[in-house]
C-alpha cells in the first residue's frame, strides 16, 4: 500500500497550523508540525516529507533557513513559504532562494489546496534529456540552458527569459511548462505587442455580458484560459504602463476581475515572460514599473544568440532541414562554412528561413553556398570590425540589419515593421526589394 504524501507545516501561529492541518487532512494527506526553525530542521533531518510549508518570520529565525536545509537534502523537499500580506520582497527573496511557491496571509484555502496539488505532482527528478532533443546544440551555453530549464521546471517561481529575437525564448518557455507539474494544463502564449491598448484589459481578464457595446456574452481572458497552467507573456516590455499596474495587482492577489464584473475570481497561473529588450534599462528610463520588474524577473533565463554558439550551427542546420522535409538533402562543405561565418541577426529563426529558401533553390539534393544567398555585404559583423568602405556597402549593411531586426521583432508583419522603423510601408517595400530581403 502506497503511503500518503506527508507535509511539514512550520509556523508559530497555532490557529493557522490548525487550519492548514485540517484542510490537508481532508485532502487525504498526512501532516507534521514545527513552530520554530530549529524544530523544522530537526524534523527535516530525520523525517520523510513530500512538501514543506513554512512561515517566513519565525521566533528563532527566517523561513529562508528552512528552504536552504530542505534544498540541501539528498532527496530535496519542495518548500512553499507563507508571507505577510503585501510583502512582495519576502516572496521574491524566497523564490530566488529556491522556494516552490508562496502564499500570502491570510491564507486562502482554495489557493492552499491548489498549491499543494501542484507541488505533489512535481517529478522526483527533472531530466535535461528531454529538452536536449529540441534545444539542439552541444555548446557549453546550450548545456547550461538545458540544465537550467530542468531546474526551473521544478518550481512555480516567475521566470523571465531574455535574448535576441529568434533565439528560442518561446521554445524554452514551452519546455519549462512541459517538464513541470502543470504539463497537463494549458500553456497560453500571448504576444503583448500585438494587442491594441484599448483591448488589453478585456483580452487579459475577460468581460461580462453587456460590459460594452458588442459584449453579447460572458468571455474569459488569457488568465482564465491558462488557469492551472502557464501564461507566457512574450514581448512583455511592450505593455503600456496602465496595463502594467493591473498585471501587478493580479500577480499579487492571484485574482482577476472581468471587465464589467463586481467581484474578483481566483486564478492559479504560472507566469513566464520574455522580451528581446533589456527590462532593467527600461525601468531606469521610466518605461517599465520597477515593482512589476521584480515580480517577473524572480529568476532569469538568458538564451544565447547563434553568434555565441557557432559550433552548434551544423547540427542545428541538419535538424532544421529534416524538419523542413529535406532529409535527403546534403549541405556541402562550403555552404556549411558560409553558415558558420554568417552572424545571423535573426538567430535560429533566420537560419530556418535561410535553409527553407535554399531548399527551394538547390539542385541535385545538394545545398551550396550560392543557394544560401549570404552575400558578404549582408554581414553586420563586418561593420563592427571597422569595414566602412565602400560607404554604400557599409550603409546597406546597417540598413539591412535594422530591417531584419524589425521584421523579426514584429513576426514579419511589414506594416508593423515600417511603423517601428519610422518609415512608410511603401518605403519599406522599396528597401526590401533593393536589399534583396525576402
Amino acid at each position: 500500500m502506497t503511503a500518503s504524501p506527508r507535509i511539514l507545516l512550520v509556523d508559530d501561529e497555532p490557529d493557522l497550523l490548525d487550519l492548514m492541518e485540517l484542510t490537508l487532512v481532508k485532502m487525504g494527506l498526512e501532516t507534521d508540525r514545527a513552530t520554530t526553525v530549529a524544530g523544522a530542521l530537526d524534523k527535516l533531518a530525520v523525517g520523510r516529507y513530500d512538501l514543506c510549508l513554512t512561515d517566513m518570520r519565525l521566533g528563532d529565525g527566517e523561513g529562508l533557513q528552512v528552504i536552504e536545509a530542505a534544498s540541501a537534502l539528498v532527496a530535496p523537499v519542495p518548500v512553499a513559504v507563507i508571507t505577510a500580506y503585501g510583502n512582495a520582497g519576502n516572496a521574491v527573496a524566497a523564490l530566488k532562494a529556491g522556494a516552490f511557491d508562496y502564499l500570502a496571509k491570510p491564507v486562502a484555502l482554495d489557493q492552499l489546496r491548489a498549491l499543494v496539488k501542484s507541488a505533489l505532482k512535481i517529478p522526483a527528478t527533472a531530466s535535461a534529456d528531454i529538452p536536449a532533443r529540441e534545444l539542439i546544440g552541444r555548446s557549453a551555453a546550450m548545456q547550461d540552458v538545458r540544465a537550467r530549464i530542468a531546474k526551473l521546471a521544478r518550481t512555480q517561481a516567475p521566470v523571465h527569459i531574455s535574448g535576441e529575437s529568434g533565439s528560442g525564448k518561446e521554445l524554452a518557455a514551452r519546455l519549462i511548462h512541459r517538464l513541470g507539474s502543470r504539463a497537463d494544463k494549458p500553456f497560453v502564449a500571448v504576444n503583448c505587442g500585438a494587442i491594441p491598448e484599448t483591448l488589453m484589459e478585456s483580452e487579459f481578464f475577460g468581460y461580462k455580458k453587456g460590459a460594452f457595446t458588442g459584449a453579447d456574452a460572458d468571455r474569459n481572458g488569457f488568465f482564465q484560459a491558462a488557469d492551472g497552467g502557464t501564461l507566457f507573456l512574450d514581448e512583455v516590455a511592450d505593455l503600456p504602463l496602465s496595463m502594467q499596474v493591473k498585471l501587478l495587482r493580479v500577480l499579487q492577489e492571484k485574482k482577476v476581475r472581468k471587465v464589467g464584473a463586481t467581484a474578483e475570481e481566483p486564478v492559479d497561473v504560472r507566469i513566464v515572460s520574455a522580451t528581446h529588450q533589456r527590462l532593467a534599462e527600461l525601468v531606469q528610463a521610466g518605461r517599465f514599473r520597477q515593482d512589476l520588474y521584480y515580480r517577473l524577473n524572480v529568476i532569469e533565463l538568458s538564451m544565447p544568440s547563434l553568434r555565441d554558439r557557432v559550433g552548434d550551427i551544423p547540427e542545428l542546420a541538419r535538424a532544421l532541414l529534416d524538419k523542413l522535409g529535406g532529409q535527403d538533402v546534403v549541405i556541402d562543405r562550403d555552404a556549411e562554412q558560409a553558415l558558420c561565418a554568417y552572424p545571423f541577426p535573426g538567430n535560429v529563426r533566420e537560419l530556418e528561413n535561410t535553409l527553407e529558401r535554399a531548399l527551394a533553390l538547390c539542385e541535385a539534393q545538394r545545398i551550396t553556398a550560392a543557394d544560401l544567398n549570404l552575400a558578404p555585404t549582408q554581414r553586420p559583423a563586418d561593420a563592427a570590425a571597422g569595414s566602412k568602405y565602400p560607404l554604400q556597402d557599409y550603409l546597406d549593411q546597417v540598413e539591412r540589419a535594422a530591417i531584419v531586426e524589425a521584421l523579426e521583432q514584429t513576426r514579419h508583419n511589414k506594416t508593423a515593421a515600417a511603423r517601428l522603423l519610422g518609415v512608410t510601408f511603401r518605403s519599406l517595400r522599396y528597401r526590401l526589394e533593393r536589399l534583396g530581403i525576402e
